[in-house]
């Protein structure tokens, strides 16, 4: 099985980067199934219905979020019924709409998503560890095929969870960062891991944002808005991993990089 994801979509950017390039890639790669996280996708700030629903029509067979999940207040008007949009299973236990997993059909296959997000320097959650023991007892019962979205903070949160998780998942990758990291490996029991993936939309900006807000704050330390930048030039990061069939464990995971200074090869 190969799995295509995409990282954290940012604005109009980011979508102009998905309609463009998520048809190439699936070309070129020819995954089973793409994910995508989408919680910055509507001006930078969670995702909207018809964000959604366009991502699904692009190719992408389900939708991550993160800690931006309820910055766009439509979303709560359509999550419980969108199937393929998950947010962090560790919000709030029973507290808020939606779902923090789901298992999509592949062929003969299934294959498990679970969404979570880290507690170091991120608005409070539940424990992911603790929560992700939970989900795995019951996905176990129907597929050894599993992929997580860690939307987390810091690299030592992420490292800890993909440890803890060796073995048992096929997948943890990061998000949340925006800056892919150099760090993609296959875990010594068969869980391939990957620090960030990077994001999706302004290749110019600083984290997807205007440089000049982001610069001003760090010069006076005065409260900013932070606005996508939507006027430069456009990133796509996203990884490809291959997951052998029989066992459920990853057997490789690569990055995948474009833009002005890694153009797209067919």
């Amino acid at each position: 099985m190969r799995l295509l994801f995409v990282g954290d979509v940012v604005g109009d950017s980011g979508q102009q980067m998905i309609k463009e390039y998520l048809p190439k890639l699936k070309r070129k790669f020819h995954p089973q199934a793409t994910i995508v996280n989408g919680e910055n996708a509507t001006k930078g700030r969670g995702i909207n219905e018809s964000v959604y629903k366009s991502f699904l029509q692009t190719g992408a067979d389900v939708v991550t979020m993160g800690n931006h999940t309820w910055d766009n207040r439509e979303i709560q008007d359509f999550i419980g019924g969108a199937k393929k949009l998950i947010r962090p299973a560790n919000f709030s236990a029973n507290q808020v709409p939606g779902i923090g997993h789901t298992i999509i059909n592949i062929n003969q296959q299934k294959l498990a998503v679970i969404d979570l997000q880290g507690r170091v320097f991120m608005t409070p959650s539940d424990d992911p560890f603790a929560v992700v023991q939970d989900i795995l007892e019951e996905v176990k019962k129907e597929t050894d095929f599993i992929f997580i979205d860690f939307h987390a903070e810091t690299t030592s949160e992420k490292e800890a969870i993909a440890w803890f998780l060796d073995g048992q998942v096929s997948a943890v990758v990061g998000t949340h960062t925006h800056v892919p990291t150099n760090d993609a490996r296959i875990l010594p029991k068969g869980t391939a891991f990957m620090s960030d993936v990077g994001m999706t939309g302004p290749y110019d900006g600083i984290l997807g944002m205007k440089r000049e807000n982001v610069i001003g704050r760090f010069l006076s330390q005065m409260p900013t808005r932070f606005e996508v930048d939507e006027t430069g030039r456009q990133t796509l990061s996203a990884c490809v991993i291959d997951i052998d069939d029989k066992t459920g464990h990853a057997k490789k995971i690569f990055p995948v990089l474009i833009n002005d200074d890694h153009p797209f090869m067919d």
